[in-house]
């Protein structure tokens, strides 16, 4: 290496940290390179004794994963540990985040290391940071209970937001299929319009069908494969039924009725009620203590109350919901246990868009067709005008002729009669002066001398 090399001139050292070196040992280091740093740093030699000051804190109760993720835990949320205890004690929803309650329950030792690291709390300094940690929030008392119960207070809002609007958007989906009229008539007129066509078949005069079949409308085709089935019914409702058209603006809410999942729905409540269940017997369970910091009992007994009324409602509602969809499937004769919510308001919803897609389909046709009707009768009337012109143009020319021939024989016998024609000849032959004064000469000859004769 030359002077110039830049790792002649590194200074590494001013980085230097026995809390460093620490916290490396712990996330990256196994348990017998572990045990080889610790003699490393128990028996330094002279070249390493200027980087590392302080020997490394072995894990005395903790495994190294439990530790490495309560040390990733503590430098994201980088907050004295006392603190984060005292949040938990006073609930403090100002401070508390349901990212921290998550964390901790996630990485938080078992109870019965906790336990084991309260005994080591004479030894504090000695220990590695997790393992402090671990000892500082062993003195809260019931702490997994409390943060299940913390954290269910944060995000039970959320579970609320989640499950009633699921409930209102069935609800309301069963009483618009029921009440709506026009819908109705669009089911007698397709029974109608399949017994037709199903004559002289074994499934000829039917009494009714599954909705699911409405979805089957479009793959009925007509012979020359233009239309189908779906779109010759949308043509007739437009022209003699209009008024059926307007069940699509009826059935509002079954496209988000379709979306939910009655299991799911369920399940939610389940677990809620649950929650509500461990958090009210935790309460009745908790011990008491006049420790000013702890009210867990005092801030959670007020919620414990409101999440039971919460609940008690959307339950309620939810069983007013179930009653509708069986009565949906007595009105239609299917079974709810075996057609799901999401099944019959998604052939519902699936009809629905087919249907209006069908209506638009049938006007863009219609408008092509008047529009090749408009340019077919243009060209039609321009080719009746051309022959009308050429027409006219021929007569014209015709009478123009006839004209001609007719009014030279006119002239003619005009002339005639009037003697016109003759005066014309004498006028075109003028006589010659000279020779009328011979032949003057000669009469008078004839005239004067009698006796010569």
């Amino acid at each position: 290496m030359t002077e110039n090399c830049f790792w002649i001139k590194v200074k590494e050292e001013k980085f230097e940290s026995p809390d460093l070196f620490t916290k490396m040992a712990l996330l990256f280091a196994t348990k017998t390179t572990a045990g080889r740093v610790k003699k490393d740093l128990d028996e330094p030699d002279d070249s390493r004794a200027p980087q590392i000051k302080k020997k490394v804190k072995e894990l005395r109760i903790l495994d190294p994963k439990t530790a490495q993720n309560l040390s990733i835990f503590l430098g994201s949320f980088r907050l004295p540990y006392e603190e984060i205890r005292d949040i938990i004690l006073e609930v403090d929803e100002e401070r508390l985040s349901e990212a921290l309650i998550q964390n901790l329950i996630k990485n938080l030792p078992e109870q019965k290391e906790l336990t084991a690291l309260a005994e080591l709390k004479d030894e504090y300094e000695e220990l590695c940071e997790p393992e402090q940690f671990g000892i500082v929030m062993s003195s809260v008392k019931l702490l997994r209970p409390r943060l299940n119960g913390i954290q269910f207070k944060l995000t039970f809002e959320e579970q609320v937001n989640n499950i009633r609007p699921d409930i209102m958007n069935v609800t309301f989906a069963c009483e618009e299929v029921k009440k709506s009229e026009n819908f109705m008539r669009l089911l007698e007129l397709v029974l109608l319009v399949g017994n037709f066509m199903n004559s002289g078949s074994r499934n000829a005069q039917t009494f009714g069908f599954n909705i699911s079949f409405l979805c089957k409308l479009r793959d009925t085709k007509s012979a020359d494969q233009k239309t189908t089935l779906l779109h010759f019914l949308a043509d007739m409702c437009e022209e003699k039924h209009s008024d059926i058209l307007k069940f699509t603006d009826e059935l509002t809410h079954v496209e988000s009725a379709s979306k939910v999942s009655a299991q799911i729905l369920k399940a939610s409540l389940d677990t809620m009620e649950r929650q509500i269940q461990r958090l009210e017997n935790d309460i009745k369970n908790f011990p008491k203590n006049d420790d000013d910091p702890d009210k867990f009992v005092q801030k959670m007994t007020g919620f414990s109350k409101y999440s039971r009324e919460q609940f008690e409602k959307l339950s309620t509602m939810h069983k007013n919901m179930q009653k509708l969809y069986e009565s949906l499937g007595s009105y239609f004769v299917f079974d709810p246990q075996v057609v799901s919510v999401e099944d019959f308001f998604g052939d519902l919803s699936n009809f629905r868009s087919l249907f209006l897609e069908a209506v638009k389909e049938n006007n863009k046709k219609r408008e092509m067709e008047e529009k090749i009707k408009r340019a077919k009768l243009a060209k039609e009337k321009a080719e009746r005008e051309k022959q009308e012109r050429q027409q006219k143009k021929k007569q014209l020319i015709d009478m123009n002729k006839e004209g001609d021939e007719t009014g030279v024989m006119d002239s003619l016998m005009e002339a005639l009669q009037s003697g016109a024609a003759f005066r014309d000849r004498r006028k075109r032959t003028p006589r010659n002066d000279n020779r009328r004064v011979v032949l003057e000469r000669s009469r008078s000859r004839h005239n004067g001398n009698p006796s010569a004769v």
